[in-house]
């Protein structure tokens, strides 16, 4: 098995799991299908499937393009706002890439339709077997996406009873480049531990810092740690509520420093990056309407999202769309 991160828009990370007993390739979260395609080229598999983290535009929207370019491609995902989905993962459900395993987890909590997907590469009882856990914005390096479409419990019970449980040697792909800002939080409730330190100081001096593993995470990341440590830095003793207060002083932080983890948020370069992959769509088919036909079917929740597309839309001549943001 190999795993090729491909840097996205200004944080984001999409990546292709590559089966090289079978030549075939997976997609997780190809928000920019150009880029995904060029590496793609580079390996020589053919593209089989899409593996959709969530509905965010920033991980779903290249969906479109490469089912375009590649008709047939099986869409994997858990949320009908996902563009081209065409197979609706199960929770703990497994399939195949190749000969590479793949097991879904429903991960409600950044989303309420964010999954996760746990692939492996060998026999389970082999000691040399490869595992990889895909965790688009819900479980980040040193930190968890921005609970928008659930709660404290939610986000609590996917860590612990899902993520965390996963073998300790499990690697862990996130959708975006936030180790650096994560960590300067986890020190702040975490001051004494030295393995914050030491990640912080190493992520410092990277370009890239995935993968980590479960057992990192379970070392370092403060949504990992609702300990009695964490419990004497908020001042709660309820694991639940620990986890709600580490979310909105990691809110406020990442507000003070003036910074972004990138999680449900749209900086100018990524709205830029979505408006130059529609206007490349657009250029090689008749007529926009398709695009903004399968991009309306997810169901816009997001105030950023609708933004983005109105943008998109006057760019192309046409008019402005009102909807209702929950």
């Amino acid at each position: 098995m190999r795993i090729i991160p491909i840097p996205i828009f200004e944080h984001n990370y999409s990546y292709l799991i590559v089966d090289d007993k079978a030549n075939e390739a997976a997609a997780v979260d190809p928000a920019e299908p150009k880029k995904v395609l060029a590496v793609l080229a580079q390996t020589g598999a053919k593209l089989t499937s899409i593996l959709t983290t969530h509905h965010h535009n920033n991980h779903s929207f290249g969906n479109i393009e490469l089912v375009m370019t590649k008709p047939n491609l099986a869409v994997y995902g858990a949320d009908a706002r996902i563009p081209e989905l065409n197979y609706v993962c199960k929770h703990n459900e497994e399939f195949t890439v190749g000969t590479l395993k793949v097991r879904s987890y429903h991960t409600p909590s950044h989303t309420r339709g964010s999954v996760c997907y746990y692939v492996r590469d060998g026999n389970e009882a082999n000691e040399e077997m490869e595992r990889a856990v895909f965790t688009g914005d819900t479980l980040l390096v040193g930190g968890c996406g921005k609970i928008i479409e659930g709660d404290a419990k939610d986000m609590y019970n996917v860590l612990y009873n899902i993520l965390g449980k996963l073998p300790k040697d499990t690697k862990v792909y996130c959708g975006h480049e936030s180790a650096r800002l994560n960590l300067q939080f986890a020190s702040t409730v975490d001051p004494n531990n030295h393995n914050i330190r030491k990640k912080l100081s190493w992520s410092q001096t990277s370009q890239c810092t995935v993968p980590s593993t479960i057992e990192e995470e379970l070392e370092y990341n403060p949504y990992l740690r609702v300990s009695y440590v964490l419990w004497l830095s908020t001042n709660v003793a309820d694991p639940y509520e620990v986890t709600r207060v580490l979310r909105e002083l990691n809110d406020s932080f990442i507000s003070q420093t003036n910074g972004s983890n990138g999680v449900g948020m749209h900086g100018i370069n990524e709205s830029e990056s979505i408006i130059n992959e529609v206007n490349g769509v657009h250029n090689g088919i008749n007529g926009i309407s398709e695009i903004f036909d399968s991009y309306i079917k997810m169901n816009i929740y997001e105030a950023e999202d609708l933004n983005i597309l109105n943008t998109i839309i006057g760019k192309s001549g046409g008019s402005s769309i009102k909807t209702t943001i929950n």
